[in-house]
């Protein structure tokens, strides 16, 4: 890899670090504030919608690759896929900000509305025909691009949100998730689907150190559906279908949780006077209850913080995506 690939992730990176301070301050100026729900008497004074600060500085990286494969390596391979993942990031970003807008609260988009959007963002790698129709041994032929690719980007951006609303979580696992499907699209000789990856991965790292418990700011859903679309996008132009499914395995799980309550039970926890959280419901309805339950078992306090909770999800994403190397080490490493 030439360094001068660096260049893209540094232009993620710091443009990111130079939005999200003003975004805060904008968004502040505006009044688009959240309540901080798992704190005391819930402060409604977070800026809301920080995934902009993230979403652009991707972009920006991006473009910055292509500028480099076009006017350095003299190279135009791979442009039709680089901008078809762009375009849906553009409508996913679009739907999550509307989304965002409309106020989590007040209901936001209607359910049906939410996956017509999603169902239209996936349309640029439909019409190029991504990736590959043979999956298992099983040729899918025009099956592939009809279903598999729509149900992929509506599947991971719309589960992306459910494990979601506790300080510095959304990013931490976009961090851990991207980086490593960075790294087994280079082992896979993709290595610019790792550059596209880790754009996004060094855009979410100024976000995290702003967004980290106590959170000054909070990702919205133009985060979550972003990232989720983006991790699809790879999975489908890498053909590395199993390994994404295997590492979105929290999702998965936390899905079926929500299922439990019709999708209609928050992942908020009850919080006591001195910051520390309960399960708030009697059911269990998402990891997060879950990771509640577990550190009030193990902790010798028995008293659960929001970081905890974090902490906790981020070391089970970890186990998962350290299993799923191992268990596809044939295919990665030949």
């Amino acid at each position: 890899m030439n360094l001068i690939l660096l260049l893209p992730l540094l232009v993620s990176f710091f443009t990111g670090l130079f939005l999200i301070p003003f975004w805060i301050n904008k968004a502040k100026e505006i009044g688009l504030v959240w309540e901080d729900m798992n704190k005391p008497e819930h402060p409604k004074n977070v800026a809301g919608s920080g995934g902009i600060g993230v979403f652009l500085p991707f972009i920006l990286g991006t473009l910055t690759y292509i500028a480099i494969k076009t006017f350095y390596f003299k190279s135009s391979d791979d442009l039709i896929e680089i901008f078809a993942s762009l375009s849906v990031i553009l409508v996913i970003a679009f739907i999550g900000v509307l989304d965002d807008l409309l106020g989590w609260k007040k209901g936001g988009l209607s359910i049906r509305s939410r996956l017509v959007l999603l169902l239209f963002a996936s349309i640029p790698l439909i019409v190029i025909n991504a990736g590959q129709s043979d999956i298992m041994g099983i040729e899918l032929g025009i099956l592939y691009p009809l279903i598999v690719i729509p149900l992929g980007v509506v599947g991971a951006s719309a589960t992306f949100n459910f494990l979601a609303g506790y300080n510095g979580l959304e990013a931490s696992q976009g961090i851990i998730i991207l980086s490593s499907i960075a790294g087994i699209t280079f082992l896979m000789g993709n290595k610019w689907l790792s550059v596209i990856s880790l754009c996004m991965v060094f855009a979410l790292i100024p976000f995290y150190l702003f967004n980290k418990y106590p959170a000054k700011v909070f990702p919205g859903n133009i985060l979550t559906y972003s990232v989720g679309a983006l991790i699809a996008t790879i999975a489908i132009l890498g053909n590395i279908e199993k390994i994404a499914v295997f590492f979105f395995i929290p999702y998965i799980l936390e899905t079926i949780l929500k299922s439990r309550g019709k999708l209609k039970k928050q992942s908020f926890a009850k919080v006591n006077p001195d910051g520390s959280l309960e399960v708030p419901y009697e059911k269990i309805y998402g990891l997060e209850h879950f990771a509640i339950l577990i550190l009030k078992k193990i902790k010798p306090s028995k008293k659960v913080y929001e970081r905890d909770v974090v902490y906790l999800i981020n070391f089970f994403q970890i186990i998962v995506v350290l299993a799923g190397f191992l268990l596809f080490h044939t295919e990665l490493f030949g």
